[in-house]
């Protein structure tokens, strides 16, 4: 069973876990709002990462100052909302602290005047105890000079008369009601101090409990105020971020479509060059046939020879059919990942359609480009939107189609014009050069000068 003094001391106590419980209570409410904010922020921010993988394709030879103004942007609105979201929090923390702060230090003054007033009430009762001490010593004195009561066969036997007994026996009721009465106030006295002492001990302990949680509070204000400031500056500098890049963006407008001209017109370039090639390429042919067939007449049409391969420049064929065998080509990278495919693209800023014009593989900086078939290189060069290009030449499929393909953005060569080369010959390196948003393979298959679907080939 509790004795009065456990209960003395639980008061208190309970009412700083009160104190706790409360406090505690009211930030986890808090705090299941907040997480459910910055949850979506972070989805949003997921959401921005994952556009950002079809920007990068979408912008694709693209002015590169507007291409990273948009991809910059698509990072900084992904960014935002998880800084406003954090900032919420710190906003929370730092009005929870400060309203933390306000009860704690009004538990405190009141547990800091109820110490005070326990400690008066236990140095008026020390006067009781000590007076209660002095009777009781006074009276054991008397006693022992004999001062004090007859016992009652005394006061029997040596009564003169009834009127002395009685007397003498009320004197001695009297005094020994008088030091049980003694005794009693002395216990109560000193059970009484031992309770306030039990009291003022557990309101000391609550006093020194409630100064190290006002402690903590404050650095934890601290701490909210300080990320509070931080979040606050970061969202200024985001918003007058995603401005200037709104800005720079509508700035390089009419750059950016210029540069898309530009590179639609060296699409059409090569594609005219090429079907040049192909028309010198198949006139050479017929007149080296034609001088075969000549020369056989002369001789008396001998059947030896046979007409001509092309010469070196087809670089030979491989095999397949018009329609694009899958064992003409090979794959140009050794570990292929197509992360953008041919086909029309709608551009995000400039809102129009346009051709993206080979299929993009995940290469990443400096891997190693592989020729996807035997041939010649045709062109080992550099070109504004496609950047540093080996251009092979492979002759014509058994179908009759030429073929060629074209590797771009590389960082650096490891073949050169004219040269030839085998399947699985390194021709030059990843990078991203030209009108290119990051490291990655543009490759390009020509038949009979035009682009094609390059995995209709491969």
């Amino acid at each position: 069973m509790a004795t009065s003094r456990d209960r003395n001391r639980r008061g208190p106590l309970a009412a700083l876990l009160a104190i706790v419980l409360l406090l505690g209570g009211a930030t986890a409410v808090y705090a299941d709002d907040l997480d459910d904010r910055r949850a979506a922020a972070e989805r949003e921010q997921a959401a921005k990462e994952k556009e950002r993988e079809s920007l990068e394709a979408e912008l694709e030879h693209t002015d590169t100052q507007l291409a990273d103004a948009v991809l910059e942007l698509n990072q900084v609105e992904g960014r935002l909302p998880v800084a406003e979201a954090e900032l919420a929090v710190a906003e929370a923390e730092l009005e929870r602290a400060e309203r933390e702060a306000a009860i704690l230090a009004q538990r405190l003054a009141d547990a800091q005047l109820e110490e005070a007033k326990v400690s008066q009430q236990l140095q008026d009762g020390s006067g009781k105890v000590d007076g209660a001490r002095d009777d009781i010593a006074q009276m054991a004195r008397e006693e022992f000079r004999g001062a004090g009561d007859a016992s009652t066969i005394g006061l029997v036997t040596g009564a003169q008369s009834t009127e002395e007994f009685i007397d003498g026996y009320s004197v001695s009721s009297s005094a020994a009601r008088i030091r049980a009465r003694t005794l009693a106030e002395l216990q109560d006295a000193e059970a009484t101090a031992r309770n306030l002492q039990a009291r003022l001990s557990a309101i000391r302990e609550v006093v020194t409990e409630l100064k190290r949680l006002a402690d903590e509070n404050v650095r934890s204000k601290e701490q909210a105020k300080q990320a509070a400031v931080a979040r606050k500056a970061e969202i200024q500098e985001l918003i007058a971020e995603q401005q200037r890049l709104k800005n720079r963006i509508e700035r390089r407008k009419d750059v950016a479509l210029e540069s898309m001209r530009d590179n639609e017109q060296e699409l059409s370039s090569i594609e005219a060059d090429l079907k040049g090639i192909i028309r010198e390429q198949e006139e050479r042919d017929e007149r080296l046939a034609q001088e075969q067939a000549e020369r056989e007449a002369a001789s008396g049409g001998s059947s030896g020879g046979g007409s001509s391969d092309g010469g070196d420049s087809s670089g030979g064929s491989s095999g397949g059919s018009s329609a694009g065998s899958l064992s003409f080509l090979s794959y140009p990278t050794a570990s292929p990942v197509v992360t953008s495919s041919y086909g029309m693209r709608f551009h995000p800023v400039l809102q129009y359609y346009r051709l993206h014009a080979g299929t993009d593989f995940r290469a990443y900086c400096g891997t190693p480009i592989l020729a996807p078939a035997d041939g010649t290189v045709q062109y080992a060069r550099y070109l504004d939107g496609l950047g540093n290009q080996v251009l092979i030449n492979h002759g014509y499929s058994s179908g009759g189609s030429s073929v060629m393909t074209s590797a771009n953005h590389l960082t650096s060569f490891a073949v050169s014009s004219g040269q030839h080369v085998s399947r699985g010959q390194v021709i030059g390196y990843s990078g991203t050069t030209g009108t290119s948003t990051a490291c990655h393979l543009h490759f390009e298959v020509y038949v009979d000068g035009s682009t094609v679907d390059p995995m209709t080939w491969l």
